[in-house]
Order: C-alpha cells, then sequence, then structure tokens
C-alpha cells in the first residue's frame, strides 16, 4: 500500500538552505518542548526524542545545550503554535507549522508567501482533512510480525506496518507516538530510528505540471525562510 514517506523525508528542509536557518527551528523547537514540559530529557521523553532527531540531523551539541538552559531560566520567550492551510500552485494542498511569538507578524509573513505565489490560504480544516496526521517510526529490519506483536501486546493502534528494502516503518495514530516508541524499545533494545517523528502525510499524492513546478518549488523556498514557520506538509510529488 505505501504512505511515500521517502518522498515526504526526502522534502523536509529541502530548500532551507542554510544551515544557520536550520539551527534556528531547531533550537526554537527545543526551547518550546524543554518549557513546555520539563527541561530535562531524562524525564521528558518528547524532548528526549526531539534531541535524538536533531542529532540524527546533525544540530550541533551546543545548539542543543543553548535551547535546554535557556528553556531553564524564568520567563523568556512565550511562543506558541499556529497553524496555517491552504492551497498552492497546480491547486496542491499544503499545511504550514509556525511557532510565534507575534501572531500579527506570522499571519503577514505567511500571507506574502501565498499572495505572491498566486496560492491561496483556506479555512481550518480545508486541507488537514485530506492528510493524515501519523506518528512514524523507521528503522533496519525485517521481523515485520514480531514487531506487530510487541504493538499488539503494548496495546497500540497500529495504522500500518511498511516493508520496503530492509527498513521497517511504524504508522500509528499521532497520539500513540511514545507508546509505540517505547513498546518498541522494549521487545527490541538495539533498534536505531532512521526517523522518527509526528507528521502529516497526504492521502493521495498529486503530480505536478512543468509550468506549476518551479512556482510549487518557489513557494517552499519563501515559507521556510520565514524565520517563525518550523514544517511544511503537501501533497506534491516532487522530482528526485
Amino acid at each position: 500500500m505505501g504512505r511515500n514517506f521517502e518522498n515526504r523525508k526526502a522534502s523536509i528542509f529541502k530548500t532551507a538552505g542554510q544551515k544557520s536557518k536550520l539551527y534556528s527551528k531547531y533550537g526554537k523547537q527545543l526551547y518550546v518542548v524543554a518549557k513546555n514540559g520539563v527541561p530535562d530529557p531524562e524525564k521528558n521523553p518528547a524532548l528526549r526524542a526531539f534531541i535524538e532527531k536533531a542529532k540524527k540531523d546533525q544540530i550541533p551539541a551546543h545548539v542543543i545545550d543553548k535551547a535546554i538552559e535557556k528553556a531553564k531560566g524564568v520567563g523568556g520567550e512565550d511562543f506558541v503554535s499556529a497553524r496555517y492551510e491552504g492551497f498552492g500552485p497546480g491547486n496542491s494542498m499544503v499545511i504550514v507549522d509556525c511557532l510565534t511569538d507575534n501572531n500579527n507578524r506570522t499571519i503577514t509573513d505567511v500571507r506574502n508567501c501565498f499572495t505572491k505565489t498566486g496560492s491561496r490560504l483556506g479555512a481550518a480544516g480545508s486541507v488537514t482533512r485530506s492528510f493524515d496526521h501519523l506518528a512514524i517510526l523507521s528503522f533496519k529490519g525485517d521481523k515485520e510480525e514480531q514487531v506487530l506483536e510487541a504493538m499488539i501486546s503494548a496495546d497500540v493502534n497500529i495504522e500500518e506496518i511498511e516493508s520496503t528494502n530492509g527498513t521497517l516503518t511504524i504508522y500509528a495514530p499521532a497520539g500513540e507516538f511514545f507508546k509505540a516508541k517505547t513498546a518498541l524499545l522494549q521487545a527490541f533494545p538495539e533498534t536505531k530510528f532512521e526517523a522518527q517523528e509526528i507528521t502529516f502525510l497526504p492521502q493521495a499524492s498529486k503530480a505536478l505540471s512543468p509550468e506549476d513546478l518551479p512556482m510549487f518549488e518557489k513557494f517552499l523556498d519563501m515559507l521556510n525562510d520565514c524565520d517563525d514557520v518550523q514544517d511544511v506538509y503537501h501533497n506534491v510529488e516532487l522530482p528526485g
């Protein structure tokens, strides 16, 4: 069946470009996760998982440590989540997740990206209903039946397990992320994750025309250049 996760994975930060942008995005997300919970990865599973993801994306230790130390302080920035959705070039579907301390600035920046590329913002729910909000755990292995048994024993509501070229990928409801990860590590302690995240995957992908594709890539560039934009999800089949 497949969920085309490789296509989604290849597009993450594809157009972000500069390392400083990537570091800034991770620093802000780490700060928020630490601030909203406990700034100690041993006591905060969400923070621990995000640190693992940051290290896999080669975020330097000093960026991670600085964000956590900042979260330990009194006061600090008051970031809130903001989600925008709409229709990009070629009637593609796009979800934009932001962290902001100034809603007016963020919506202005995001709206400009839509307006300048002939795209349009949609109402809440107009796009997300065409995506699945999923927890994804991907790792090397071929013990599909044993993994499924471990998930069932832990009462994890698995959507699907996909086996491709020696890699297993578990798809579960977003709220089951930590439950699924814990069950997997208890059953297979040596597991090394290639991907571990909560994401939006399109229920159907869309191929753009040669005329629309360059404008869509420009659209992604503009969104990823916005300081408050953290993640961009879409249904477009990007060239390899």
